[in-house]
């Protein structure tokens, strides 16, 4: 996915207002008022119409909130009952309908594609694990960044099958990892032929009532109407232009969803707390799968798995015509960021969600402002030549050598006073607490890393420079 990052003018800019919160705001104030300057500093830097936001914290709905405009002609704020298309997060509620089949007994992530569909290339050796992983070896119909004319004609998930799933490989299943929406449209097609239901159908009768969601919509067969958002789309660095809509069955089982940011927040909280699938099933979406060769994938079942910041993150992000969307949870912190955008093919929605994670974390480590508030003033004093040795353990001491000192004093004094000083990492390690940060110059870039042992002193303060 690439990035486009344009500033709109004047006019656009007045068009970022936002709108009132739909979720109880239990956010503090001064965190609510960080999260509307990131949003609405993302946009105006990116030029993307609007964004839609959700929150979870301590396993919770705590935020939802609208930015921008939802539609330019005419201009229509954004509102947080708006739907966007979700794009490729449909396929973590496709990975949930083929596992709530498996707990019925109705099929199982070992069986072999064969079972359902025969005529499909290697059919008798992929698994339906391979399918959901992207380890199957099927060609991806649409790794293309834009809407061929084929695509905007009407389809059917057989037409797909018959043009993709019949091709030779492009590995041996289980051998790599590579992204594939014809997996996904195959998956989408045994959910049918298994229920009679469409996936959306499915989602709708067993999944979306659980949930409390109660407007989602298929943009597989029509696009998103009036009263929801429009989606965007440019040419190289022109204006914003309406986007063209996928053809019927194009988006089928692989990114047909649409919803507002606070009903996809819900499905988080279900992750979370793992509810609607059992505990086996959401172990099995969220473990990363192995390639033959013992290598991880990065990817479970419909999610990317990995972390921030040493925090655990199940992710996904989604894109189809018009739209951008990320769905970031981090399971064992109770979190989750909803990001929503009505423009294709710009990562302003990614931007977004990293920069509200990094906040809510910087709130859940109580002592990080004070952390930071002290590696300032070290930093200011080794400007200086001088340096606090009650803050720090014997070692800590040793390193910082009359040579260590002068060194630091020499080098940094000239840099003078830091344009910004943040934390960029926090995790444990060796029994005490690290963390990471970033302090900027006009002309370089410098890393600090600290170790605090759990009586607060420090056990390493060290400046590199990360140009």
């Amino acid at each position: 996915m690439r990035t486009i990052l344009r500033c709109l003018i004047l006019t656009a800019l007045l068009a970022l207002v936002s709108a009132p919160a739909l979720a109880a705001d239990t956010l503090p104030t001064d965190l609510a008022a960080k999260i509307d300057k990131i949003a609405h500093d993302a946009l105006a830097k990116s030029g993307v119409p609007s964004a839609s936001v959700a929150l979870v914290r301590d396993g919770k709905l705590a935020y939802a909130k609208a930015y921008g405009n939802a539609r330019l002609d005419p201009k229509t704020p954004a509102t947080s009952a708006m739907r966007y298309s979700i794009g490729s997060i449909s396929k973590e509620f496709t990975a949930a309908a083929i596992l709530l089949l498996q707990q019925q007994g109705k099929l199982s992530l070992d069986d072999k594609i064969a079972k359902f569909f025969p005529d499909l290339t290697d059919a008798d050796h992929i698994t339906l694990r391979q399918i959901l992983s992207h380890t199957s070896g099927y060609q991806d119909y649409w790794p293309q960044d834009y809407l061929m004319p084929p695509m905007k004609l009407p389809t059917t998930p057989a037409h797909i099958m018959d043009t993709w799933a019949k091709k030779p490989l492009d590995f041996a299943p289980g051998s790599q990892w590579q992204y594939s929406n014809t997996g996904y449209v195959i998956a989408g097609a045994i959910v049918q032929k298994v229920t009679g239901e469409t996936p959306f159908e499915f989602l709708q009768r067993h999944v979306f009532p659980t949930l409390g969601i109660t407007d989602a919509y298929d943009t597989n067969l029509h696009a998103l109407p009036d009263k929801d958002a429009r989606g965007y789309s440019r040419f190289a660095l022109g204006p914003l232009r309406p986007s063209p809509k996928e053809g019927v069955d194009w988006m089928f089982g692989a990114g047909e969803l649409a919803m507002t940011a606070s009903d996809l927040a819900k499905w988080d909280v279900a992750m979370i707390d793992r509810t609607l699938l059992q505990s086996a099933s959401w172990h099995d979406m969220q473990t990363e799968v192995l390639l033959n060769n013992g290598l991880g994938s990065g990817y479970g079942l419909g999610v990317f798995v990995g972390k921030m910041d040493g925090h655990r993150m199940i992710s996904h992000d989604g894109e189809v015509m018009g739209f951008t969307a990320g769905n970031y949870i981090f399971p064992d912190d109770k979190v989750a960021v909803v990001v929503l955008t009505n423009q294709d093919a710009v990562g302003t929605f990614g931007a977004i969600a990293k920069d509200i994670s990094k906040a809510l974390f910087e709130l859940h480590d109580l002592a990080a402002t004070k952390a930071l508030e002290q590696a300032k003033t070290i930093f200011a004093g080794l400007q200086h030549g001088k340096i606090d040795r009650d803050l720090f353990t014997a070692d800590a001491n040793s390193y910082f050598s009359d040579t260590a000192v002068h060194d630091y004093q020499t080098s940094l004094a000239p840099l003078g006073k830091p344009e910004s000083f943040t934390i960029h990492a926090a995790r444990k390690r060796g029994g005490m607490q690290m963390r990471g940060y970033t302090v900027e110059f006009p002309k370089t870039k410098l890393s600090i890393t600290t170790y605090v042992q759990p009586d607060g002193k420090l056990e390493q303060y060290i400046v590199a420079s990360s140009d």
